[in-house]
């Protein structure tokens, strides 16, 4: 099933401690928190006045299957029900079985054939005006860690209408390669170096200069792991852990 061109449009972090990660992501990042008046605990962040993201408690039952701290990015569907019966068709799985989160929409839990997880999401209501990419307190760029890039872009291509756009060949670590959703430049996808042990996507949210960012991480419990360093953009960008162990990554425009 080819769809028209669909991209991660919502962030959540599932977590251990959500009022610890809620302190450290509105101090580091500048997000609004806002607690969610839904059927269960939940934290949103806003970037302004649009939500971005939220934050949960990481659910008993996913932590009983070995599952651990860690952001995770929702993809638009048109019909939650379909993508899942196509997407396991292509080689992904279905982690959890489509149902409907009141007042929110219809999701389901999903993972590509080499299991990166991703939600899918069919939301309630009419979409929300775009905003510019670079905006503070948004989402600037997404990274797939793959075992094999090519086969996992095939996979969402198939599945999101994303396309190719350029390729970086980055010598030993192999090669970048970019990809769009639309004519939007979104995000790159790559093999994992050996030190990751599986497949994940990572997501780096925008903030007005790196430096202060970096200090704000370390100064709040967290601890840099990648950078700064300046990428072909002219952005810099680093990479860290939370105080809860979690990865995340934050793009600007200055140093």
């Amino acid at each position: 099933m080819t769809t028209s061109a669909k991209t991660f449009f919502w962030y959540e972090l599932m977590t251990t401690d959500t009022k610890a990660a809620e302190a450290f992501y509105t101090g580091v990042v500048g997000w609004r928190a806002e607690t969610w008046p839904g059927p269960m605990p939940y934290t949103i962040l806003n970037a302004g006045e649009n939500g971005v993201g939220g934050i949960m408690a990481l659910p008993e039952e996913a932590r009983q299957m070995g599952a651990r701290p860690a952001w995770v990015g929702y993809i638009r569907s048109d019909d939650v029900d379909a993508q899942a019966t196509s997407l396991t068709q292509a080689g992904g799985s279905i982690k959890r079985a489509p149902s409907d989160i009141p007042e929110v929409g219809r999701f389901a839990v999903a993972a590509d054939p080499q299991g990166a997880i991703f939600m899918l999401l069919k939301p309630n209501g009419p979409d929300k005006p775009p905003v510019p990419s670079t905006t503070d307190g948004h989402i600037g760029w997404r990274e797939l860690y793959a075992t094999d890039w090519q086969a996992a872009f095939e996979f969402y291509a198939g599945q999101f209408g994303w396309t190719k756009a350029d390729a970086l060949d980055m010598g030993p670590m192999g090669i970048y390669q970019m990809f769009a959703s639309g004519s939007e430049l979104i995000g790159g996808m790559m093999n994992k170096p050996a030190a990751i042990p599986a497949p994940f996507w990572l997501f780096y949210f925008n903030v007005p200069a790196i430096d202060a960012a970096a200090k704000r991480i370390t100064d709040q419990g967290g601890q840099i792991l990648m950078g700064p360093q300046q990428v072909p953009t002219g952005q810099w960008i680093l990479q860290g852990t939370d105080p809860q162990g979690v990865m995340f990554a934050l793009v600007a425009p200055v140093r």
